[in-house]
């Protein structure tokens, strides 16, 4: 199976000089959990929901103030539509992310895989099972307290 045949399609883009406060209520209003970044229709990184709470909100920054460019992760990981799933899903394993950007072979954005898609469209539950269960191990060396 390739990518393109079950990647979420149409995702919407946003500038890194915008406000968090702004790319939070996109979010919002898409029901989605991260949007890709760009400038000049060349990606510069990805905004999650989790960016926004743990590099920005977390550390007192406002809102209202801070741009998507202080708190987007900008180590991106991507994959081609045409590539095989099983090559997306380990890159998401490897790097232990749940959302992965695609793009055309004219280097467009034209999508995005997530874990949900693994799940929920692949009726293959022993890889999204696996890419789930390596994209929620902690890192070597990190423990988890309660």
């Amino acid at each position: 199976m390739k990518v393109k045949e079950l990647m979420t399609r149409d995702v919407e883009k946003i500038s890194a000089d915008i406000f968090i406060k702004d790319a939070a209520s996109m979010m919002r209003s898409m029901d989605v959990g991260a949007l890709p970044v760009c400038e000049n229709d060349k990606l510069i990184g990805i905004i999650t929901d989790r960016d926004i709470a743990v590099r920005a909100v977390a550390d007192g920054l406002d809102p209202n103030q801070c741009t998507v460019r202080d708190a987007m992760s900008k180590e991106v990981c991507w994959c081609y539509e045409d590539d095989d799933l099983e090559k997306a899903a380990a890159i998401m394993e490897r790097q232990q992310i749940r959302r992965l950007p695609v793009f055309d072979r004219h280097n467009r954005a034209v999508g995005i895989v997530s874990l949900g898609d693994l799940a929920t469209r692949t009726r293959n539950d022993r890889l999204s099972g696996e890419v789930l269960q390596q994209v929620s191990e902690p890192p070597a060396g990190q423990h988890i307290q309660v």
